[in-house]
This record gives structure tokens, C-alpha cells and sequence, in this order.
């Protein structure tokens, strides 16, 4: 699986293209804005958008899904049912946070753990990790060693545990008993800066290095 990190928004948030290399089929995970930069790398790599995903309902993560949904004809899946609060309050959002407005909207498909969503040939694994939200979902490529984390996890710190219906008891568990099993070698793309490994956060983490949780 081919994959593309567009940075979007005020936020710099880490929009994914993924995409099958044999069929030329794309996902864009967590498109939060700036479409058109979306639009423009799909094309420059020849490839078909054929879903969105999204890993929670926070508007730099969503807020361009509808609008590139509606001009692509795709469909829009995730995050966890748990999170349709925060997409029926994307105009409170988008006030609160300086974005432009963005209307609330209702993704064609809710997520659950252990269902799977497909990217051409491709496929990856559905993990729900709530704590940063309730219906926060990570996106695994067992193939690959790689996870789409949103705002779960980061190079050196955690996702914030202080809005709506977050719990950082919560997340500490999404982190060490469903992120940590896939093992330590596992590359993940967060939400917002750089790349790292779960073997690295483990060692180097100040939240979740396992010598701060043993």
C-alpha cells in the first residue's frame, strides 16, 4: 500500500492518500480542508478516490469529508457511531475554531473493532480506540506495519483528554491494550506531526513509556 501525507488546514493536520498500487484505488483518510491540494495530488499520481475514512469527528479532520465526497461521487465511512455528536455540531465547530463554515453531516457507514474496510486490493483493520473522543477509530495495514492513529497518539506525546466526552484513562488503555499488541515494529502516521513507531514510543514516550507504567 502507497501512501501520501497532505498537511491541511491552520491545524497542519495529517490528511492520508492510501492507495492500492495494482488497481489505482485511493482512500483519503481525514480530509480537514484545502480539498483542492487533495484533488491536485490524486491526480498527479493517477488514481481513483474511492472512499473517505476518518479516524474521529474533531473539523480538522472532517472538515472538507463532505465537500470532497460530494465532488468525487464517495462514499464516506467511520469514525465510530460514538462520535456523531461532534459530527452534528460541525457548525459550532467551525465558529469555535476559526474554520470556515462546515454543515453538519451523517457518514454512509459507522465503524466498529475487527470490521475491515478495503482500499482497492488493499486492506485494513478497524481498531475503535476511544479516550481522545468516544468514537475515535485507528486504521491498521497488517501487511504493511502501519496505522493511520488520528489524534491517539503522537512522536512524544498523547492525544488532549479535555473536550466533550474525552476520558484519558480511556485512551491510556486504547494505547497500551489495543495499539501496543500490534507490536513495536508498527510505523504509525498521526494526526499531526511526524512519523515514529510504537517501539519507539514505548522506550522514548513521556505519557506511555512503559517504565512510567509498569
Amino acid at each position: 500500500m502507497k501512501y501520501q501525507i497532505v498537511p491541511v488546514t491552520p491545524f497542519q493536520q495529517n490528511c492520508s492518500i492510501i492507495w492500492c498500487e495494482k488497481s489505482k484505488l485511493a482512500a483519503v483518510v481525514d480530509p480537514g480542508g484545502d480539498i483542492e491540494r487533495i484533488q491536485q495530488q490524486l491526480a498527479h499520481h493517477g488514481l481513483t478516490l474511492e472512499k473517505i475514512l476518518l479516524t474521529h469527528g474533531h473539523i480538522d479532520h472532517v472538515g472538507g469529508a463532505k465537500a470532497l465526497a460530494d465532488a468525487a461521487g464517495v462514499p464516506i465511512i467511520g469514525p465510530h457511531k460514538d462520535d456523531a455528536f461532534w459530527l452534528e455540531t460541525l457548525a459550532q465547530q467551525s465558529k469555535h475554531f476559526g474554520f470556515l463554515p462546515v454543515a453538519a453531516f451523517e457518514p454512509a457507514q459507522y465503524l466498529v473493532s475487527g470490521e475491515r474496510v478495503t482500499v482497492g486490493e488493499q486492506t485494513l483493520e478497524v481498531l475503535h480506540c476511544p479516550g481522545h473522543t468516544p468514537g475515535h477509530i485507528v486504521f491498521y495495514s497488517e501487511a504493511d506495519k502501519l496505522a493511520w492513529v488520528g489524534d491517539v497518539l503522537f512522536k512524544g506525546s498523547i492525544g488532549r483528554t479535555d473536550f466533550p466526552q474525552s476520558s484519558h484513562q480511556d485512551l491510556i488503555r486504547s494505547i497500551t491494550q489495543v495499539l501496543w499488541p500490534l507490536g513495536r515494529e508498527v510505523s504509525f502516521i498521526p494526526g499531526h506531526g511526524p512519523i515514529s513507531t510504537f517501539g519507539a514510543e514505548r522506550q522514548q514516550n513521556p505519557f506511555v513509556a512503559d517504565q512510567l507504567l509498569n
